[in-house]
């Protein structure tokens, strides 16, 4: 089946409040990484909405806090948003607060010459990994090309997730902190990776159906 026949197919997984144009571009896109099994990756950043007051999930975002257990120590560092856009908009009021969930930026190369030295693998192993990860191809880290002079290639690992208070997070200042946006190709992408690391239904454990009466038993 080629790309075209499943284009009524990815109609239902796609973004709805898309315009033709934007939409068009999107599918392009697509095609391109179906086509030719890479990603297209001077597509995968917009500066639309640069200026907009708004947190949108991929965001690259400056001096978020971070910390890695059992270490307590608490450091600033640019972060990838994981939480949905609609449920860190501050207009939408819920009965309980919304935290921001995220992940830490990782230097590609600064994480390629700490392989070269703490790891026992070949410089051709260790090549061959950062070329699976420049194509997306390890499932729990997600590849950010580098974007102009705003950022280098990147990686964020999608298991080492933090939160905050949804309101720690100035949005007055946010401009100033954003790094980068997502286009709706990268987005995409983003989603996708999302969807393979954390929703895997594939685990190859038998859970069984029974229903359960007494939780006690």
């Amino acid at each position: 089946m080629n790309f075209d026949e499943l284009k009524d197919e990815l109609k239902l997984y796609l973004p709805k409040f898309l315009s033709s144009e934007a939409e068009n571009e999107l599918y392009s896109s697509l095609r391109d990484f179906a086509e030719s099994k890479n990603i297209v990756y001077n597509r995968f950043y917009t500066r639309k909405l640069q200026r907009d007051p708004n947190i949108f999930q991929g965001d690259g975002i400056r001096d978020m806090l971070i910390v890695n257990l059992p270490d307590t120590q608490i450091k600033p560092a640019p972060s990838v948003i994981f939480s949905n856009t609609c449920d860190i908009a501050l207009d939408n009021i819920r009965l309980f607060p919304s935290q921001i969930v995220y992940a830490p930026i990782f230097n590609l190369e600064k994480y390629k010459q700490s392989l070269i030295a703490e790891s026992s693998k070949s410089k051709a192993e260790i090549d061959n990994h950062i070329k699976a990860i420049q194509n997306q191809r390890i499932t729990q880290i997600f590849y950010l090309p580098a974007n102009s002079n705003q950022l280098d290639e990147s990686i964020v690992f999608l298991d080492r997730t933090q939160n905050c208070s949804n309101n720690s997070v100035d949005r007055n200042d946010i401009k100033g902190r954003r790094i980068f946006t997502l286009s709706d190709y990268g987005a995409y992408i983003f989603v996708l990776k999302l969807s393979i690391h954390f929703t895997r239904i594939q685990d190859q454990v038998e859970r069984g159906s029974v229903a359960i009466n007494h939780l006690s038993d």
